[in-house]
């Protein structure tokens, strides 16, 4: 086998790796997005009703406990989620100059 077509190969694996390391990248990304979306609808007003007014007002203060207990558990998700994130994404990034380079090299083979 030739440099040329040893070059060739290691180019190929090397955007299999690129495009493997991009689908965690967008793996990752989704489901932090997720739980920045649940986050986000946790902080949407509550609809009005026509209940009695220490009726609504109890109803509103469970719903703000259950809301605070809820973004608790999103907000450790959520760190989680950034961390794997951020990992995916740096991953992703040398996948991507790695595969730059050995295109670089076989195109100054070619």
């Amino acid at each position: 086998m030739s440099e040329k077509e040893k070059l060739g190969r290691l180019a190929e694996i090397g955007q299999l790796l690129f495009d493997q390391k991009m689908m965690v990248l967008e793996r990752a990304a989704r489901a932090r997005q997720a739980s920045l979306d649940r986050l986000a609808e946790l902080d949407r007003p509550m609809p009005a009703t026509d209940l009695p007014l220490v009726t609504a007002q109890e109803i509103a203060l469970r719903h703000a406990l259950w809301a605070d207990h809820k973004r608790r558990e999103i907000n450790t998700m959520l760190a989680r989620q950034t961390a794997e994130w951020l990992e995916a994404r740096e991953e992703a990034s040398r996948a991507f100059g790695r595969n730059q380079v050995l295109g670089r090299l076989k195109d100054q083979l070619s």
